[in-house]
């Protein structure tokens, strides 16, 4: 089973019902209520997600909305607000960036992440996933389920046991034991066509999967028989692959009432600023260009940005651009529903490419 390659530690995030949730977050009367995203019955529209209260009465992502009134004709019907789930997921994938770089996002509320190294320094993969899920409820009061494992199959798997709001963790002597009792159904890989096919031949869980030999998996399955004779052995040595490389780090905070209080604005700019200072020293990295970002209490979104002729991460010089740049908004005569720092030009590739060169890698 592969057991010269090192133990590997990855995450799995998953947010929980994030568009619904985030309806139900901004909107307080549609809380415990059966929310369904995407757009009202009666057209050809399909359910983009809906909240764990619609799910009761069968409905699902992907699923016509019409098909959904029939099942729950009671449930409220929203269209989609992608910039406030863009906002949250941008929010959310900072705080995995303090984490590590080795990230890998699957879509807008979920994502891989490799730990083994990590810019915390913690070897418990456990406890970053426990602060991580904490640290997304604390800035978006959303909440999110998580699977820590020894490979992204497993890690999947894993965030997906204990839904809503849950951690699974399946270490590496616990992996034999959990493949050979889970359900068929929730390998990666075996949609419903290949559910009734398994089912057809006996096999409905791990264990009576493992039964089989690669041989016969093959002339079952086809080509998709090798992979499940490699998954259902927790052999998975997909690596977590970040889709870009970084190209700004910072923070923002929607307030849970709107401010006026300039002092305080100011405050909160200095904290802001010395957290995202910490965080870039950690990565490391720093930036040229200091971007702040006001919403006003109508939701009516500005920015203001100034460019250095050097780098920086320093808390005192990005609190007092900020500030000077706080004055350039209308800061001072409209109420501030968010506010957010960040940095960008950052000198991630210059150093990437200076280490490269020193390894003689061209």
């Amino acid at each position: 089973m592969n057991q010269e390659l090192p133990i590997k530690k990855i995450i799995h995030v998953d947010m929980d019902a994030f568009f619904a949730a985030v309806e139900q977050r901004d909107n307080p009367e549609l809380r415990g209520k059966p929310v369904i995203v995407g757009g009202k019955p009666g057209g050809r529209g399909v359910v983009s997600t809906c909240s764990y209260e619609a799910r009761k009465f069968g409905v699902h992502s992907a699923m016509p909305t019409n098909g959904a009134y029939r099942l729950c004709p009671h449930g409220i019907f929203v269209k989609a607000n992608f910039e406030a789930y863009k906002e949250a997921s941008t929010i959310i994938r900072e705080i995995f960036f303090e984490y590590t770089d080795l990230v890998e996002p699957l879509s807008m509320d979920e994502a891989f992440l490799d730990v083994t190294e990590n810019h915390k320094g913690n070897p418990s993969a456990t406890l970053i996933a426990q602060e991580i899920r904490a640290r997304i409820f604390e800035e978006t009061q959303l909440t999110a389920s998580a699977g820590v494992a020894p490979n992204k199959f497993l890690a999947k798997v894993a965030s997906d046991y204990d839904k809503p709001d849950g951690l699974t963790v399946i270490t590496p002597d616990q992996m034999e034991a959990f493949l050979e009792e889970l359900d068929i159904k929730k390998f990666f890989g075996v949609g419903k066509a290949t559910q009734k096919k398994m089912h057809a031949l006996g096999i409905k869980t791990g264990a009576d999967l493992k039964k089989w030999t690669e041989i016969d998996l093959v002339k079952a399955f086809g080509k998709s028989g090798r992979h499940y004779y490699k998954i259902v052995r927790g052999i998975d040595n997909r690596e977590v692959k970040p889709h870009r490389t970084r190209k700004s780090y910072g923070k923002e905070r929607t307030f849970s009432e709107d401010v006026n209080d300039l002092d305080w604005v100011n405050t909160f700019l200095d904290e802001l600023a010395t957290s995202i200072s910490e965080g870039m020293q950690k990565i490391p990295t720093a930036g040229k260009t200091i971007t702040l970002k006001v919403r006003y209490k109508n939701f009516d979104t500005i920015t203001r940005s100034q460019s250095l002729t050097h780098y920086t991460n320093k808390k005192e010089e990005i609190s007092t651009i900020a500030r000077q740049l706080l004055e350039q908004t209308e800061a001072a005569t409209r109420e501030i529903r968010l506010l957010g720092i960040s940095l960008s030009n950052l000198n991630l590739i210059e150093k990437e490419y200076w280490e490269q060169l020193e390894l003689g890698i061209k």
